[in-house]
């Protein structure tokens, strides 16, 4: 005779599947890390803007890493979960004690002995809620950084550029005072000659340039935008270049920088500057090289003391603050005023032009159906397929509760590894997205921008799903077992 231990050691010695058995998983994990290495390593971009002209090129091999993350951590779900419900039962136990009660030893041996399938079901709904996270989370950073391009662009919320004779920054009182206004500052709009190239120079004053418009650290080579304007402020006749120029003149912190601009009597003279720092993005400036100054410095050795921009931040209609900007310069020959509208359509050198709603709007809808179907789907064949172990549990005198403690055991265990790795996995090939696809920024984002109202429906549509399943699968429990066992012959 065969004893039923003997059976079930039996049933349980089959191999590990190949891939399991070759380490799949951690290939691709490995192989993503190389990739993603090698990516960033070599600065790839997808957007290439040589002196202001764009053009686009696309390395395939780069989504590579993105691709090999998700199908490696899939695998690598699969893998752990098998482990822990396999090796974790005194772990299971306990969890399933206030759940199950005095069942909760049976409770946890079925899901150990059903490891393979729940383990598969657990990967299933973590790969499709893994879609829905990196989906949701690369779109609003998308989102997110068009506004800071355009406002990038146009300098702030609503921008006033003049000239030197019909410089804004005389009526800034006026300017502030426009209802919805929360904040405008002034700044210098000038030209300098550096060695023989000229440049455009920006007269700021450190310490308020941010309350009127984003200093984003993503602006600065050391990626410290307070630090930054703060060694500014520090150095009176402190300067900040570009990349292109430290590497021309070989500059180091400290030197000095002589700069020839024009004076009140319209001659060019020579400005000793101190080199302060690098410089990649400022508001209103252009692509190519540029240079950031203290505006009262730059008035001292010039004798011209006129702002010729104004930037504003605005916490209510950009429209009607513009439209009373505009009454305002009326009499300023030369002046314009745009907002943040004007320079969405203006954008034409950067990918960001690009309006993505649309598509975007179908990505996440079929994101959510996809992770709530996957969901719902895994438990309701899953349950569906222990119809007959239901029944005969039944048959040997397992009330509805009890038969209730196996099934809810079953779905949060998919419903609960699903979001775990799930919400990882997405995290990480939304990270690795931006920074394969930073070109498509600009500048880039400092952090992932979070679209919590739609993570919060995705959880909703998953419990949703999940308690249908569940429904269903209960409904079954209230059928006599001998009816169930006829239906199954």
């Amino acid at each position: 005779t065969t004893s039923v231990a003997a059976s079930r050691q039996t049933v349980e010695s089959r191999p590990a599947p190949l891939w399991q058995r070759t380490y799949l998983d951690g290939i691709c994990l490995a192989l993503a890390g190389i990739v993603f290495w090698k990516t960033a390593a070599s600065g790839y971009q997808i957007v290439l803007a040589t002196e202001g002209v764009t053009s686009v090129s696309v390395d395939y091999t780069a989504f590579l890493a993105p691709l090999l993350l998700w199908v490696g951590a899939g695998l690598l779900t699969v893998r752990l979960g098998w482990l822990f419900l396999g090796h974790g039962r005194r772990v299971i136990e306990p969890l399933a004690a206030g759940l199950a009660g005095a069942v909760a030893p049976a409770v946890a041996s079925s899901l150990s002995r059903q490891r393979h399938r729940v383990s598969a079901g657990i990967a299933f709904a973590a790969l499709a809620i893994a879609f829905a996270t990196s989906t949701a989370l690369f779109n609003t950073t998308y989102e997110a950084q068009s506004r800071v391009d355009a406002e990038l662009t146009n300098g702030a919320d609503v921008t006033v550029t003049g000239s030197t004779s019909a410089a804004p920054g005389s009526i800034l009182d006026k300017l502030k005072a426009i209802p919805g206004v929360v904040d405008a500052q002034a700044m210098q709009h000038r030209y300098a000659y550096v060695g023989t190239d000229l440049q455009d120079l920006y007269g700021i004053d450190p310490s308020t340039i941010g309350q009127a418009t984003t200093m984003s650290n993503a602006f600065f080579q050391n990626g410290q935008a307070k630090a930054t304007l703060a060694e500014l402020a520090r150095t009176p006749a402190g300067v900040l270049v570009s990349d292109e120029t430290v590497n021309d003149f070989q500059l180091k912190q400290g030197d000095t920088l002589n700069l020839r601009m024009q004076d009140a009597s319209g001659t060019y003279k020579v400005i000793p500057f101190v080199f302060a720092g690098v410089v990649r993005e400022f508001p209103t400036a252009p692509r190519d090289s540029f240079i950031v100054a203290n505006a009262d410095y730059v008035a001292k050795m010039t004798g011209v003391a006129t702002r010729e921009t104004v930037l504003m931040r605005t916490q209510s209609d950009m429209a009607a603050v513009k439209s009373a900007a505009i009454r305002l310069v009326a009499g300023m020959p030369g002046t314009r005023v745009t907002d943040l509208g004007d320079a969405v359509h203006l954008i034409g050198s950067s990918l960001t032009a690009v309006d993505l709603n649309g598509l975007t709007t179908l990505e996440l809808a079929f994101a959510v159906a996809m992770a709530a179907g996957s969901t719902g789907l895994v438990l309701a064949l899953g349950l569906a397929d222990r119809r007959r172990g239901f029944a005969i549990l039944a048959v040997l005198g397992a009330n509805a509760r009890v038969l209730s403690a196996f099934i809810w055991a079953e779905a949060l265990a998919v419903v609960i590894g699903g979001f775990v790795f799930g919400v990882a996995t997405g995290w990480l090939v939304a990270q690795i997205l931006v920074v394969v696809l930073q070109g498509v920024f600009d500048p880039p984002p400092e952090a992932l921008a979070v679209p919590w109202p739609y993570l919060a429906g995705v959880v909703v549509s998953v419990v949703i799903s999940t308690v249908l399943a569940i429904s269903n699968a209960l409904r079954e429990t209230r059928v006599e077992p001998i009816l169930r066992l006829r239906d199954m012959q």
